[in-house]
């Protein structure tokens, strides 16, 4: 995951709608079921997903009251951690 990308996300679904994010990890989803994917690909796919995913939670801690700062750095350690162990 790289924080750069989920600020990003993050404030394009504050100006727009969660639901254009929701939708296109759908539509990513999707396309990992094509057989002749290349292993690079599906990573590419894959990175793009989890940043989505990532983005979507940052939002939930945002609207939940968690500054957008704070909320961003506390998500990006609890990923950490979970990479660490």
């Amino acid at each position: 995951m790289k924080l750069p990308i989920i600020k990003h996300l993050t404030q394009f679904i504050e100006e727009n709608d969660e639901d254009f994010v929701l939708e296109t990890i759908e539509t990513l989803e999707a396309l990992t079921e094509v057989p002749s994917l290349k292993d690079e690909e599906l990573d590419v796919i894959g990175e793009l997903i989890s940043n989505m995913y990532g983005a979507i939670e940052v939002n939930k801690m945002i609207k939940d009251g968690t500054a957008k700062k704070e909320a961003l750095n506390s998500f990006m350690k609890r990923v950490m951690g979970s990479i660490d162990t």
